[in-house]
């Protein structure tokens, strides 16, 4: 048998394994970001919900005070209710677009350490092949000459 069969079987074995690595991380990466993307929906749909939470309670506040007698427009204490509840609303709505941000950066980044371990992964299988084999000729030349 020649000798060189082995060390060639088991640098393309420390390939396969190297790619089979990458298209590990490469396939998590792709996860993550599916996972990122659908987390940035759901805080559009949530901040969607508290604007119309919004609306409705402001549409139904206004309704009471009217039914109850008073003047909407010049009110002082009607106006610094229905003000303090837009501010509520827009720092409900601040907090979920902050929380998206910080996720969606989150997430990115973890898909950017997927996509770089995978490509370490692919290389580092390179560099053992290619010193395995190496190894293997110094070997076979040893052995040749003896």
């Amino acid at each position: 048998m020649n000798p060189m069969i082995p060390l060639l079987i088991s640098g393309y074995g420390t390939l396969m394994a190297g790619a089979a690595r990458n298209d590990e991380n490469q396939m998590a990466a792709f996860n993550t970001e599916t996972e990122r993307a659908e987390g940035e929906v759901l805080a559009m749909q949530q901040a969607a919900a508290r604007r119309y939470e919004y609306d409705i309670a402001t549409k139904t506040n206004v309704a009471m005070f009217a039914a109850s007698g008073r003047d909407i427009g010049s009110d002082r204490s009607v106006e610094a209710f229905l003000e303090k509840q837009k501010e509520i609303a827009a720092k409900d709505l601040s907090r979920i677009a902050d929380n998206r941000y910080a996720e969606a950066s989150a997430r990115t980044r973890e898909a950017m350490q997927y996509r770089i371990a995978g490509k370490n992964a692919r290389r580092a299988s390179l560099l053992k092949a290619g010193g395995d084999f190496a190894q293997g000729l110094s070997d076979n030349a040893k052995v040749a000459t003896n």
